[in-house]
């Protein structure tokens, strides 16, 4: 399936990529930018999603991604834990 068919970003939409990126990155210097680049991704979807009654599933998909890098920011990075 290529990864710009419809049926592949029903399944991994961008966000997701992004949030996968930084969930794998070990260079401390990269982490910063995927981790910033997908709250971006994120954050975009989320804008897009919002008019939308369905989505549930989604919905907390991304609240549980954000959790995550939240964890990493705090973690890998340093950043205070909020």
């Amino acid at each position: 399936m290529e990864a710009s068919s419809p049926s592949r970003k029903t399944l991994c939409p961008e966000w997701q990529t992004e949030y996968i990126a930084a969930l794998v990155e070990l260079d401390p210097k990269t982490l910063f930018e995927r981790v910033m680049a997908a709250e971006a991704a994120i954050f975009n979807r989320l804008q897009a999603i919002s008019h939308h009654s369905g989505g549930h599933a989604e919905r907390q998909a991304i609240e549980d991604a954000l959790g995550t890098l939240r964890v990493l920011k705090r973690d890998s990075l340093g950043f205070p834990d909020s």
